[in-house]
C-alpha cells in the first residue's frame, strides 16, 4: 500500500505542476501558491471528515500535534526561502541544492529510524536519484564564480533544510495519528503562511483579476496538491522515508512527460538521460 501510495503521490505532484503552469499566466506565483493550499486545505478536511479520523483529535497527544505543526511550520518557512533565494539567483542553482534535500532526508531517515535494512543499495540509489535530479535542473554556467552574486546561498540552504524538516517531522508526528488527519492539520499551518505571504506583498485585491479558465486550472492544482500531499503522507506513515521520499521525486518524471504532451515542452537527450537515470536509481531503492 505504501508504494502505491508513493508513486500516486508522485503523479499528483505532476499534475500540480502541470496544472499550475497553465493557470500562472498574469497570476503571480505567490496568490497561486496561495489559492492551491486553500483547495488542498477543504481537501484534507474533507477526507479526514470522511475516514473519521477527525475523531483522533482529542486523543492527540502534545507531542504528536508538536511535531505535526511543527512541519507545516517548516513548509511554510522552505517556500518562504525558496522563493527569495529564486528572487536572488539563479533558477537552476536553487532548485539544484532544493533537491539535494531528497539524499539529507533518506540519509536522516536511516540515521533517526533505523532504517537500515540494504543499506548499501539504499544509499546507491539515493546517490543515482540525485545526481541524475541534478542533471536534469543544471546548466552550464557562463559567469565565472568570481561574477555571480552568491548571497542567494543561505536562502537555498535554509529551503532545503526546512523541507527535509518538513519530511522527518511528518514522520515523527504521524506514530500514532491518521495520515488524513496530520495532513490536514499540518495544512492549516501552511495556508496561514501562504496568505501572510500574499497580504505581505500587497498582492491579494489582484485575485478579481484572474479569468474563469485560470482559477479553474489553480483549483484542479490545488486538488492535485492536496491528494498529493494525503498520498505522500499515508506512504510516509506505512513505509520508509529513505524509499518513499525519493518515489516521490519520481513527479520530475511524471512532469516531463505530461510537460511535453500538453504543454509541447521538448525533453532533451540530456534530460532524457537523467529521467532514465532517475527511474534507474528508484528501482535500485526497491530492490
Amino acid at each position: 500500500m505504501w508504494l502505491i501510495l508513493a508513486v500516486a503521490s508522485a503523479i499528483f505532484a505532476a499534475l500540480v505542476s502541470v496544472l499550475g503552469k497553465k493557470g500562472l499566466a498574469g497570476v503571480s506565483s505567490n496568490l497561486a501558491t496561495a489559492i492551491r493550499a486553500i483547495v488542498a486545505l477543504a481537501l484534507a478536511w474533507l477526507v479526514a471528515l470522511i475516514t473519521g479520523s477527525t475523531a483522533q483529535l482529542d486523543a492527540l497527544t502534545p507531542t504528536d500535534l508538536t511535531c505535526i505543526l511543527l512541519s507545516g511550520v517548516a513548509t511554510g518557512a522552505s517556500w518562504l526561502c525558496f522563493f527569495k533565494a529564486l528572487q536572488l539567483g539563479r533558477v537552476t542553482d536553487v532548485i539544484a541544492i532544493d533537491r539535494t534535500s531528497l539524499l539529507v532526508t533518506g540519509l536522516a531517515a536511516i540515521a533517526l529510524f533505523g532504517e537500515t535494512n540494504h543499506l548499501v543499495t539504499k544509499i546507491i540509489g539515493l546517490t543515482v536519484v540525485v545526481a541524475a535530479t541534478l542533471l536534469l535542473v543544471t546548466r552550464t554556467q557562463t559567469d565565472s564564480p568570481a561574477k555571480r552574486n552568491w548571497a542567494w546561498l543561505g536562502w537555498a540552504l535554509a529551503s532545503m533544510a526546512f523541507a527535509v524538516a518538513t519530511t522527518l517531522l511528518a514522520k515523527v508526528g504521524l506514530a500514532a495519528v491518521d495520515s488524513s488527519l496530520a495532513t490536514a492539520l499540518r495544512t492549516v499551518v501552511v495556508v496561514v503562511f501562504a496568505l501572510l505571504f500574499v497580504w505581505s506583498r500587497g498582492e491579494a485585491a489582484s485575485v478579481r483579476h484572474i479569468s474563469r479558465r485560470h482559477l479553474g486550472y489553480l483549483l484542479a492544482s490545488g486538488l492535485a496538491t492536496g491528494a498529493s500531499w494525503l498520498c505522500y503522507f499515508g506512504a510516509i506513515k506505512l513505509g520508509e522515508v529513505s524509499v518513499v521520499a525519493p518515489i516521490d521525486k519520481l513527479s520530475i518524471v511524471f512532469a516531463a512527460g505530461l510537460a511535453a504532451a500538453i504543454l509541447g515542452e521538448k525533453v532533451t537527450k540530456r534530460d532524457a538521460i537523467a529521467l532514465a537515470a532517475m527511474v534507474l536509481g528508484t528501482l535500485i531503492l526497491l530492490y
